[in-house]
């Protein structure tokens, strides 16, 4: 099981490669969620995303032999960027299973990485079950997105510079896909401020992760959303055994509330914020008679938004 001594562990062997991210307040957040909200940038991340931690915590510790077998993942596009980015400084060949919709700005991204991108299957959990035949075919070291102690103490890095950032933290809202993020986030939560309540969220499009935490047990479920961070059908065994017995609530938003909220975040931070990104600041306008008067840490998990959903998401009518 991941542990907090391992996140601490992971922050060691992740700084030479990977900055800290800003945490940041912006007075129209404030005022729209009626509180103090502080916004952890983890689209500041050289691949635009929070999963890069973990990549790197897990490759960094992988033996000789391993790392020349090579990697293969499946990924909407985050993960499979994090394990690219992950893979080059150690000379590692990675090959990402994608979804053949997935995101074009995020497949090139991984291709000019250096991984080899192969598209497979209608959605993130067919593509998934083709990664691991062919891992176990070839022999090759298959990096599940949410099974991997090691990424699960990476990605809670950025859990610990938030309280490192602000101690006295009341509320930490989370994005939930897979899980690792929020598991990571607990583990960090629950050792260095008990008190602070930790939340996730989800869509409500693709809820298999919440129907799990609900039901203390793995359900399987539509994947219906557009925001591809959180586009899983399936819940994660490692992940949910941590969310069972230590996140504190679970919200749902709408796919409308999604783009209400990356409209806002983008509008508001003048960054760029794709769908998974923003559901955490979705979730704070939804519970906001929960948060008043309460100091809340969201995390903006991932920056990778296409041009083309950009267009799509500032022409549609508010």
């Amino acid at each position: 099981m991941p542990t907090f001594p391992g996140v601490l562990e992971a922050r060691r062997r992740i700084s030479p490669y990977l900055p800290r991210t800003s945490l940041f307040t912006y007075p129209q957040l404030d005022r729209l969620v009626g509180t103090s909200i502080w916004v952890k940038h983890e689209n500041h991340q050289p691949v635009g995303a929070f999963k890069v931690r973990g990549g790197v915590n897990l490759i960094s510790q992988m033996s000789d032999e391993e790392r020349a077998r090579g990697v293969v993942s499946a990924s909407t596009g985050n993960h499979g960027q994090s394990v690219a980015y992950a893979a080059r400084p150690f000379g590692v060949k990675a090959t990402i299973y994608v979804p053949e919709n997935a995101n074009p700005s995020k497949v090139r991204s991984m291709e000019d990485l250096g991984a080899e991108v192969i598209a497979h299957g209608r959605d993130f959990d067919e593509a998934r079950e083709q990664c691991a035949r062919v891992a176990e075919e070839q022999g090759r070291r298959y990096i599940h997105s949410g099974n991997e102690p090691h990424l699960i103490e990476g990605v809670g890095t950025y859990s610990l510079e938030i309280f490192e950032d602000v101690p006295d933290l009341d509320v930490l809202i989370v994005p939930i896909g897979g899980g690792s993020g929020a598991a990571g986030a607990c583990l960090v939560a629950k050792t260095i401020s008990p008190s602070t309540k930790v939340i996730g969220v989800q869509a409500e499009a693709a809820p298999a992760a919440y129907l799990s935490w609900k039901a203390r047990s793995l359900v399987e479920d539509q994947m219906n959303t557009a925001a591809e961070g959180l586009a899983t059908r399936t819940a994660f065994e490692l992940p949910q055994r941590i969310l069972w017995e230590q996140l504190d609530d679970f919200v749902l938003v709408s796919e409308a509330e999604l783009r209400d909220a990356t409209r806002t975040m983008i509008e508001a931070t003048r960054n760029l914020v794709e769908g998974a990104g923003a559901s955490a600041f979705a979730a704070a306008l939804k519970i906001k008679d929960q948060l008043v008067g309460r100091r809340v840490a969201i995390v903006c998990s991932g920056g990778n938004i296409s041009p083309a959903q950009i267009a799509e998401l500032f022409s549609a009518p508010r």
